[in-house]
């Protein structure tokens, strides 16, 4: 999964995001001074609580960035999987000044995906019967977005747009300056031979009617209060994918997906997800000198 959603540019921007985060650290110093360069360490990544797994690829790319001897890694999960507390799901064993700098490198990333990932899955449950498809936004740390986005899928969520060409999207100011939604659907669809798939925002019913006369692929109900958004969405025809946002939370989301719209957007599972907790363990050491 991971290698089919990381295209070439997606990884591009992996690989720069990885180069950052090791540049941040700087040298090890302490890692440096400790250990020549021979020296071996294996280590070991737990599960310290009941959690879904994500981003253990990353491993392998943050020690091919480091552009260094290779750690060997042993992966013992695969992403998506719900491990128990205690459980091993990495085994790496290398050079001790390599590994050691990698380390928190390697633990934010899988830490913060696992959590993305629990936050999606306990989202995607509360809509469970409903058929509803609860999605992402664009509300991502800036510099992470497909690796949170991708921690979604695997907690088993779906991806919104993932930039600004993938689909248009009319929001309120766009709305409010063309002067109206039929004047802002129509600019964009003479700005452009093929125009990319449409979505827009609606605050209103009339809005909503508004919309439906222009047949974008997708009508947004906006912060909508459940009765109105349950007298919008007869409005829409089937042709038509609906979508409820704004202010989505656990305490609400399932009587929005009993409205049966085709997505309920969130984006709480990226801003707001709590990091899971896993540690790297050392498991046996040994000094070799160069």
């Amino acid at each position: 999964m991971f290698s089919l959603y990381f295209n070439d540019d997606r990884l591009a921007l992996l690989h720069r995001l990885v180069d950052l985060a090791l540049e941040e650290d700087g040298r090890d110093l302490t890692s440096e001074a400790l250990f020549p360069p021979a020296s071996q360490l294996e280590a070991s990544i737990v599960a310290k609580e009941e959690t879904l797994v994500a981003g253990l690829p990353l491993i392998d790319i943050v020690f091919e960035r480091m552009r260094g001897p290779r750690p060997l890694v042993t992966l013992l999960a695969s992403d998506a999987d719900a491990v128990a507390r205690g459980q091993e799901v990495a085994r790496i064993r290398g050079s001790a000044p390599i590994l050691l700098k990698a380390e928190r490198v390697i633990m934010n990333f899988i830490c913060h995906l696992s959590g993305v990932a629990n936050a999606t899955r306990r989202f995607v449950q509360a809509v469970e019967g409903t058929g509803v498809r609860v999605l992402d936004t664009r509300k991502t740390t800036p510099g992470q977005r497909y690796l949170e986005k991708y921690a979604v899928r695997m907690g088993g969520g779906h991806n919104h747009r993932a930039n600004l060409e993938e689909m248009l999207m009319l929001k309120d100011n766009h709305i409010d300056q063309a002067g109206s939604i039929t004047a802002a659907v129509c600019a964009l669809r003479n700005a452009y031979d093929i125009c990319p798939p449409l979505e827009v925002e609606c605050r209103t019913l009339e809005d909503v009617r508004e919309a439906v006369s222009l047949s974008p692929q997708r009508i947004m109900l906006d912060n909508m209060p459940v009765g109105t958004a349950a007298e919008a969405l007869r409005l829409i025809p089937p042709h038509i994918e609906s979508e409820i946002s704004g202010n989505v939370t656990l305490t609400t989301i399932r009587a929005l997906a009993e409205l049966r719209p085709t997505f309920i957007s969130t984006g709480a599972i990226t801003h707001s997800a709590t990091v899971a907790d896993f540690s790297m363990r050392l498991t046996q050491s040994s000094r070799e000198n160069a």
